[in-house]
């Protein structure tokens, strides 16, 4: 493969890259957003505590996921931003009433903060819903008929599932009392629809993707496919353990969200496998919808700064916010 051939792959490596940390950190978070409703006032600021460092920080791999869609793949870029409009819309919507909700509750009298805590949870679960329905538009190649908008929908009610499993193993890692247990409590409820979702999503994909259904089914792919289904059974069994009593309240309490993360990545390793060289599903693949060799150059040298720029940020927060979160407090 030349380096003009494989410049496309680089791309859809990045493009892949920002996305799943997207998922796996602004994940958390919306997560938390949707478990607010669930705990008393104390435990609600120290909810946001947890989160606060973290959360419009992590939606910049949204912006780079995008931005790489754009400039690395435009003809794939119209395509799928015209396909999920309205979605996106109220992706957006949801992601400025999290970010108004969260600086204003701290300035509401006390009689108007539930109205803010509500509008954070609506914020983040309308985001949710939206990210789940363009991730099964976008596997079927938006397809149009009945079935793939029931897929569709289908995922759009598993991914705030998902996303609540990650914001309860992620309360369960930062808090400490009364709040973990109830963190672990809330993360064995939400483990159930994940699985189940996961199960009938992995039937349900070859039967609407025939190129999903050729690539899994197939020898030898079907071989290299394995390893995936069994790493994410391993992990979905290790959760239900870790989350069963005391195991996640003490020092295992790192482990839950680990397996979180690695369900995640089983889930956007399969996602690469299924898709790959498409970049929209059976119509357009990397090549075809790459920008020229010349431009995908110059690019990849803004991505050497701007990528280790992003991760050494992440890191150097995650870093000096590290350990159990404390209370709320602003200033």
């Amino acid at each position: 493969m030349s380096w003009a051939e494989f410049l496309p792959v680089i791309f859809m490596g990045l493009m892949g890259l920002a996305m799943f940390l997207y998922v796996v950190l602004d994940g958390f978070d919306l997560g938390v957003g949707m478990l607010l409703h669930r705990a008393d006032d104390d435990q609600k600021d120290m909810m946001i505590a947890s989160i606060g460092p973290f959360w419009d920080a992590n939606e910049t791999w949204l912006v780079l996921g995008v931005g790489i869609l754009l400039i690395a793949f435009p003809k794939a870029h119209g395509v799928v931003m015209t396909a999920l409009y309205l979605p996106i819309a109220l992706m957006l919507i949801g992601i400025i009433l999290r970010g108004v909700a969260f600086d204003f509750r701290v300035k509401a009298q006390d009689v108007h903060k539930p109205r803010w805590n509500f509008i954070f949870f609506a914020g983040s679960t309308i985001t949710a819903l939206a990210q789940g329905w363009m991730l099964g538009r976008f596997i079927t190649g938006f397809a149009e008929g009945l079935d793939f908008d029931l897929f569709a929908a289908a995922i759009a009610l598993a991914l705030p599932c998902a996303y609540v499993l990650m914001g309860a193993t992620w309360l369960v890692l930062k808090t400490e009392g009364d709040l973990q247990q109830r963190a672990a409590h809330w993360g064995r409820l939400a483990l159930i629809p994940v699985i189940i979702g996961m199960a009938l999503i992995s039937i349900a994909t070859p039967w609407v993707s025939h190129t999903v259904a050729e690539r899994w089914f197939t020898l030898p792919a079907f071989i290299g496919l394995l390893p995936i289904p069994f790493a994410t059974l391993a992990c979905f069994v290790a959760l239900w353990w870790t989350l069963d009593g005391q195991r996640a309240l003490g020092s295992l309490c790192w482990l839950p969200f680990v397996l979180t993360v690695g369900v995640f990545m089983m889930g956007g390793l399969g996602l690469a496998y299924s898709l790959y060289p498409y970049v929209v599903m059976d119509r357009i693949t990397i090549w075809q919808a790459a920008s020229s060799t010349a431009s995908l150059n110059l690019i990849l040298a803004g991505c050497a700064i701007t990528v280790p720029t992003i991760l050494a940020y992440t890191f150097f927060a995650h870093r000096v916010f590290w350990g159990k979160a404390t209370a709320l407090r602003y200033g």
